[in-house]
């Protein structure tokens, strides 16, 4: 039987250069196919003029409401003195939680879907049956995040990491049924209770990211958004500890960092031997012309879709634990995992000067994603818990 969901999230989940847009993106997609969606989507930026007909094609009802960066300023000044999260004060306006209401209203739907507790406060009193994507536990990336941060940002990080952790807990009573993205991740979520929550993981689409035959171009690529701090500091990670290890041996290696919006941090990584793209059309050609993937994630939570992507497209994967936690690959199997920056080199080394053992890894990862990570059914599993 179709049933109508009411999706809400809190970005426009297209283009797919965020990995909070890439899972709402391909849930709605196979959630479309067996039932009625009504896409709610807020934007602190004007979106992309072909967003709206790219979800058309999943929903007769697609409905943007842009966030003004005035209200924004002025919701974040008053939260100072206020105890919510400030992303949850970001993404907040009353006078959209209004025009929402209405929606949810005028079509009746018979399940609420939010991604992200930077949605909760818009449905959190009404009474439908409604569930909530933590996606990643946001408070236990924040605790990382204040581990390494620099002394200025300690205060800032501290209050939102207690702020966070706090929500995580009082929203859980919220919503009937909640979701996530890993196993460590619901491990993490501070609630008593947090056994409750559905582990939903994140798939790839293997029929976009498949094998490319490419010349290979770059010895090293690591992909993302470069301005999300966990990718920033991988990028860091990457270009002045792990390389310099590599190029003592392989002083011609090339690396490729590939992804939207780099810092200034990370543009300034740049050299002959780093190249910093920015924002690509196709990131599938970076994989493609590149021998070796990397993942070297030392903050942050959630499932790397970078991993799965670079698998998918037969391409030797080196992760830090953390990066494959979530994944739970088997080391020397699937992946390589280096604990430091010495083992992480030695991993790239070893598959740098061994085409057999590059091919290999490469094979073992790719059938990995297969058997492991696919949309449809991580999807339908959803679709599941949405209409029980």
């Amino acid at each position: 039987m179709r049933k109508k969901i009411f999706v809400l999230l809190s970005r426009v989940p297209y283009p797919l250069e965020k990995g909070d847009k890439l899972r709402a993106f391909h849930q709605i997609r196979e959630l479309s196919k067996r039932h009625d969606l009504i896409i709610c989507a807020l934007s602190d930026i004007s979106p992309d003029p072909q967003a709206y007909k790219v979800l058309e094609a999943f929903s007769a009802s697609v409905n943007f409401f842009e966030l003004s960066k005035i209200g924004i300023y002025w919701r974040l000044f008053r939260n100072i003195f206020s105890g919510k999260p400030f992303q949850v004060a970001y993404f907040f306006d009353r006078r959209i939680k209004k025009k929402i209401h209405k929606l949810i209203s005028l079509h009746q739907p018979h399940h609420i879907y939010c991604q992200l507790i930077r949605t909760a406060e818009y449905v959190k009193e009404i009474n439908i049956d409604k569930t909530i994507d933590y996606q990643d536990a946001f408070s236990f990336g924040l605790k990382r995040r204040l581990e390494i941060a620099a002394w200025h940002e300690k205060i800032l990080l501290h209050a939102e990491y207690t702020r966070v952790r706090r929500y995580e807990k009082e929203s859980f009573g919220w919503f009937d049924k909640k979701t996530i993205i890993s196993e460590p991740d619901r491990e993490k979520i501070p609630h008593p209770d947090n056994n409750l929550i559905s582990v939903i993981p994140n798939g790839v689409d293997v029929d976009y990211f498949h094998p490319i035959e490419k010349e290979k171009v770059y010895d090293i690529v690591f992909t993302g958004n470069m301005s999300y701090p966990p990718n920033i500091n991988g990028a860091e990670y990457l270009v002045k500890d792990i390389m310099p290890i590599v190029w003592s041996v392989l002083p011609g290696a090339r690396v490729a960092i590939a992804g939207a919006s780099p810092s200034q941090r990370v543009r300034s990584l740049s050299s002959d031997r780093v190249v910093v793209t920015g924002w690509v059309d196709d990131i599938r050609s970076y994989y493609a012309s590149s021998r070796v993937f990397i993942a070297p994630m030392r903050i942050g939570t959630g499932l790397q879709n970078k991993i799965l992507e670079a698998m998918a497209m037969q391409i030797p994967c080196v992760s830090s634990p953390l990066a494959n936690k979530a994944l739970n690959g088997k080391p020397g199997e699937d992946l390589l995992v280096g604990n430091n920056a010495n083992e992480c080199a030695q991993h790239i080394l070893s598959l740098l000067q061994n085409e057999q053992v590059r091919y290999e890894l490469a094979q073992n990862g790719y059938h990995f994603v297969l058997q492991n990570f696919n949309w449809e059914s991580t999807s339908l599993k959803l679709a599941k818990i949405l209409t029980a």
